[in-house]
């Protein structure tokens, strides 16, 4: 390629569709190559004290879970705490805590876009300063519980390497709902058909609302 040529900012997404990173709209965005992209984006760096590491679908479906435990929420609602780190799933990168200030402003503020056209294409209203705040310490308490779990961190270190104050969950939620093992990490194929099913689920509920 000449050193002359247009920088690319665009990836070719599963279905075929091409996603313009830095300008990304409606059309771009596929159900499947969402949860595709989710179900293939893992959390933790990808490291695991599983045979596999935890992806960004079932990451999102569990704090989904922590939040209906906690409350009765609209399908609305429900729909932004499961498409919570929907942008991750297009990049298909979800970048460890330490690595977010190295990556620098114009990595945060192209995710922070994405998020938002991502709301906008499913009919999500913004965060208000309640619901985040709510959201956060779900976020934050699956993360806790992932660390133990799934990514082998002790729980001192919880503490004090990761700064989480929030006592991790012993119960997994999500065996309430689809059985198996505890905290095992989900194949591509099981995350994809499972977040799905929810995403499309909710937005029917939210349609007949």
């Amino acid at each position: 390629m000449s050193s002359a040529s247009p920088q690319r900012a665009w990836v070719r997404l599963p279905s075929g569709r091409r996603i313009d990173l830095n300008n990304p709209t409606f059309a771009d965005i596929d159900d499947t190559d969402l949860a595709l992209g989710l179900a293939r984006t893992f959390r933790w760096g990808g490291h695991s004290r599983w045979p596999l590491p935890m992806s960004v679908a079932q990451h999102s479906l569990l704090v989904l879970q922590i939040r209906r435990n906690q409350s009765t929420l609209s399908p609305m609602a429900q729909l932004r705490e499961l498409l919570h780190d929907a942008e991750e799933g297009l990049l298909g990168f979800d970048p460890i805590s330490p690595l977010k200030p190295l990556l620098g402003d114009s990595f945060l503020a192209l995710m922070d876009r994405m998020q938002k056209v991502l709301f906008a294409k499913y009919g999500i209203p913004w965060w208000n300063a309640q619901d985040k705040a709510r959201h956060k310490k779900a976020d934050i308490l699956a993360a806790a519980s992932e660390a133990i779990h799934v990514a082998g961190w002790a729980r001192e270190e919880v503490r004090s390497v990761l700064g989480i104050e929030v006592a991790p969950l012993d119960t997994d939620p999500l065996c309430a709902v689809y059985g198996g093992t505890p905290w095992e990490p989900w194949p591509v194929d099981v995350c994809v058909e499972r977040f799905m099913h929810e995403l499309q689920t909710l937005l029917t509920a939210r349609d007949s609302a």
